[in-house]
C-alpha cells in the first residue's frame, strides 16, 4: 500500500487508540474488529441523518403530483381547462425541472454544503406549491407549474450525489432505494392524505377543497425544509457534526472502496462538465431514461387508473394507497438482494417484466379485479427504476466531478420522456387506454434493451481490465453490472 494510504491508516488507528485490544487476539485482528466496529456505528448515525431525504422526496413528489388528485375533485372545471390543457399544465413543470438540474448539480458540487443548497429549494418550491391553490385560469396554472419545476428540479439529482459521496458501492442500491422510495410513499400516503382533505375541506372559509389541499401540503413542504436545515449532512470532509476521526474514516472507507478522495475537490465543475459530456455511457443512460420515464407516464395518471373501476373518489383515492406500499416493500427486497449480488441490470429488467405483465393485464379486461391486481404490478416499476439509479452511481464512482454532472444530466434530459408521457393518456382512450399501455409497453421494451446493451458493454470493459485504475495504489476495479 502506498504512503498515501498509509498516512490515512495511521489516521484512523489513532481514532481507534483508545480501544483496549484483547491479549487473546492477534493486534491486526482487533484492528480490523475494532475499524469494523467504528464504520458500522458511522453508518448508522449517518443513515439516521440521511432519513430526513425519505420525508424530503416523499414531499417533493407529492407536490408534483398532487394535481392529479386535484383533478377528481374539480380542479380542470374551476380553471376551465379544455382539450390538451391539462396535460400542458403537467408536462410544463418538467421543462423548469430539466433546465435547473445540471447547473445546480455544479453549483452544489462547488459550494460543497447541500445541507444549506437542498432545503433552501424545498422553501421555494413548497411556497409554490401552496399558491398553486390560488391559482384562477390556465395561465396561472402554467406559471406555477413551471416555477414548481425550476424549484424542484435541484433535489432529486443533488440528493442522489450526496448519497453517492458517503457510502460504498455495496451499499448504495438500498441507500438509493431509501431516497427514492419516497416516489411509492407519496403515491400512498399522498392518495390518502388527499382523500381525507378533498371530503372535508370543501367550502372552508371559502376555498375548495382542492385548493386547501395545495394550502396544506405546500405549508407542510415549507415546515420540513427548516428541520432540515439542521438535519441534513454535507460532504465527508466538511460535515461539522462528525468528529475528525469519523471525518477520516469516512473519507478512507471510500477511498479504499476505489471512489476517490470521496469529496475533495480534485477536478472543477467545468471539468466534470465536459468529462460527462464526452462520455459515452452518460448518453446510453440518458436515452435508456427516457424511455423508462415514458413506460412509467402511468404515475400522474394513476388516480385516474384507479377510477376506470367505477367507485366514487374516496374510494378511488384510497384503493390508491396498496399497490404503493407493496412497491414501496418490493423495492426494499430488491435493492438489498441487488447490494448482496453485487448486480444491477438483471433486477432492473426483472422489474420492468413485471410491470409490462400488469399493463397486458390491464389491456385485456375491464374486470375490476384483474384491473386492480394489475395496478399491483405496474407499481413494481419503482424496484428497477431504483436499482437503475444505483447502476448510473456505480458507473461513475472515484470521479465525483463528473458523477455530479453525469447524475444530473441523466435526469433532466431524461425528463423527454415525462413530458412526452403527459399526452400518453388522453381521456378519449379511456376507460381502457389500450394505445397507452401499447406505448408504455413499447417504451419499457426500448429501456430494458439499452440497458441490455449497457450490461454487455460493461461486463466487456471489466473482461478487458478497463476500468480506470487509482492513481494511489494503482489497483484496478470494475464496473457493476
Amino acid at each position: 500500500m502506498s504512503t498515501h494510504n498509509d498516512t490515512k491508516m495511521g489516521d484512523i488507528t489513532s481514532a481507534i487508540g483508545d480501544f483496549e485490544v484483547p491479549s487473546s487476539l492477534p493486534r491486526h485482528e482487533a484492528y480490523a474488529s475494532t475499524r469494523e466496529d467504528l464504520e458500522r456505528r458511522l453508518v448508522k448515525k449517518l443513515d439516521l441523518r440521511m432519513s430526513i431525504i425519505v420525508v424530503i422526496y416523499t414531499l417533493n413528489y407529492i407536490d408534483r403530483t398532487n394535481i392529479s388528485n386535484a383533478r377528481l375533485q374539480g380542479f380542470e372545471q374551476d380553471l376551465h381547462l379544455q382539450g390538451q390543457q391539462y396535460a400542458t399544465v403537467l408536462s410544463i413543470l418538467f421543462v423548469g425541472y430539466t433546465t435547473m438540474q445540471v447547473p445546480a448539480n455544479m453549483f452544489l458540487y462547488w459550494l460543497g454544503r447541500p445541507s444549506i443548497f437542498l432545503p433552501s429549494c424545498m422553501l421555494v418550491w413548497g411556497a409554490i406549491s401552496a399558491l398553486t391553490g390560488t391559482t384562477t385560469n390556465f395561465t396561472g396554472a402554467v406559471l406555477a407549474r413551471f416555477f414548481l419545476g425550476f424549484a424542484e428540479g435541484p433535489f432529486y439529482p443533488g440528493s442522489l450525489f450526496l448519497v453517492s459521496q458517503w457510502y460504498k458501492r455495496d451499499e448504495l442500491a438500498l441507500r438509493v432505494t431509501v431516497v427514492s422510495c419516497g416516489i411509492p410513499i407519496s403515491n400512498a400516503f399522498g392518495s390518502l392524505i388527499a382523500s381525507g382533505i378533498l371530503q372535508t375541506m370543501q367550502g372552508k372559509l371559502g376555498h375548495a377543497a382542492w385548493r386547501w389541499l395545495f394550502f396544506i401540503e405546500g405549508g407542510i413542504t415549507m415546515f420540513v425544509a427548516i428541520c432540515a436545515l439542521f438535519i441534513l449532512p454535507d460532504f465527508p470532509h466538511n460535515t461539522k457534526w462528525l468528529t475528525p476521526e469519523e471525518r477520516e474514516l469516512a473519507v478512507s472507507r471510500l477511498v479504499e472502496d476505489g471512489q476517490g478522495r470521496a469529496g475533495v475537490r480534485e477536478r472543477t465543475s467545468m471539468q466534470g462538465l465536459w468529462d460527462a459530456l464526452s462520455d459515452g455511457k452518460v448518453w446510453a443512460f440518458v436515452a435508456a431514461y427516457i424511455a423508462q420515464l415514458l413506460g412509467q407516464s402511468f404515475f400522474a395518471y394513476f388516480p385516474t387508473l384507479s377510477a376506470t373501476m367505477g367507485y366514487n373518489t374516496t374510494v378511488t383515492l384510497l384503493l390508491c394507497a396498496p399497490p404503493w406500499v407493496l412497491s414501496t416493500i418490493g423495492s426494499f427486497a430488491l435493492s438489498r438482494y441487488s447490494d448482496k449480488k453485487k448486480k444491477r441490470y438483471i433486477y432492473f429488467a426483472a422489474s420492468n417484466a413485471v410491470t409490462v405483465l400488469g399493463f397486458v393485464i390491464s389491456m385485456c379486461t375491464m374486470n375490476t379485479a384483474a384491473r386492480y391486481l394489475s395496478l399491483f404490478l405496474m407499481a413494481q416499476v419503482n424496484a428497477g427504476y431504483m436499482v437503475f439509479w444505483s447502476w448510473v452511481n456505480n458507473t461513475f464512482t472515484g470521479e465525483p466531478a463528473k458523477r455530479a454532472v453525469a447524475v444530473a444530466l441523466v435526469n433532466s434530459l431524461a425528463q423527454a420522456g415525462n413530458i412526452a408521457g403527459s399526452y400518453v393518456w388522453q381521456s378519449h382512450w379511456g376507460p381502457t387506454y389500450r394505445y397507452s399501455y401499447a406505448v408504455c409497453i413499447a417504451a419499457i421494451g426500448v429501456s430494458t434493451g439499452i440497458g441490455g446493451g449497457m450490461y454487455m458493454y460493461l461486463k466487456r470493459l471489466n473482461e478487458q481490465n478497463a476500468w480506470k485504475q487509482d492513481g494511489d495504489d494503482n489497483e484496478s476495479f470494475k464496473y457493476l453490472v
